[in-house]
């Protein structure tokens, strides 16, 4: 059994995988320190055969969790790397290292589930939008600011009272606080539909489109475009380096 981590900005999310298949996946913040609730949780888990582990968080968070694996069970955990290809995929980038290695395993593992083009949306603290077609070749992508990060820049820099919006369906928005927030689904869901249009055009076929990140259901309620949510998008692409 292997334990699969990934840790976000954000999140620490894992689960484990094996012959049989893998565990529902779990998650917790972290707040740029291993939360306590970590250890009571991995308390209870089987001891794991590997550790793999997929780290956009930083050096030392990932220092902290290599102590917190051995302490466990006298594991070293094993980072992903982004390389050029593997797996099908083919990076766009010139310098393959610099694409951020939770957009790299989306991409392994969207290509491994879908036999067309795929836009891959990854709406968490940024909002991160990578285009692969069906022969594995990445196109490149896109970042923005997350839905949390753009009310947030928009408050700061405002006079607009920070109240917490209840956020609504209608696309017009009948109070500040309302329009503040729902500009900041709207956004992100406008590019994903323009960036998919794009896609389907280029690859003369309709390509998927996969959400995962923890926006994502709020992404997809906004969507005019045929989307299905994976939010263990990234651990399923460790799943395939084990």
């Amino acid at each position: 059994m292997d334990l699969l981590i990934d840790l976000g900005n954000t999140s620490l999310k894992w689960a484990t995988w094996g012959s049989g298949g893998g565990t529902a996946m779990r998650s917790l913040c972290h707040h740029g320190g291993l939360p306590l609730d970590l250890h009571a949780a991995w308390e209870s888990l089987p001891a794991p055969e590997r550790i793999l582990v997929g780290n956009v968080a930083g050096d030392a968070l990932g220092a902290e969790l290599i102590r917190a694996c051995q302490a466990h069970w006298g594991i070293a955990p094993r980072f992903a790397r982004t390389r050029a290809e593997c797996c099908g995929v083919r990076v766009a980038y010139a310098e393959p290292e610099r694409l951020g290695v939770d957009r790299w395993l989306a991409l392994l593992a969207a290509h491994g589930d879908c036999a067309s083009a795929v836009l891959i949306v990854d709406a968490g603290t940024a909002v991160t939008y990578d285009a692969l077609l069906a022969d594995g070749r990445h196109l490149g992508g896109l970042i923005l600011p997350g839905m949390r990060l753009m009310r947030e820049a928009v408050l700061t820099r405002t006079q607009i009272p920070p109240v917490v919006p209840e956020e609504s369906p209608e696309p017009w928005a009948r109070d500040t606080a309302t329009a503040v927030a729902n500009g900041a689904i709207q956004a992100p869901a406008a590019l994903t539909e323009r960036l998919w249009d794009r896609l389907r055009d280029q690859a003369d076929a309709e390509p998927e489109l996969i959400l995962t990140g923890g926006d994502g259901e709020r992404l997809l309620a906004a969507l005019d475009r045929p989307a299905r949510l994976v939010p263990d998008l990234v651990l399923r692409g460790l799943a395939l380096l084990a």
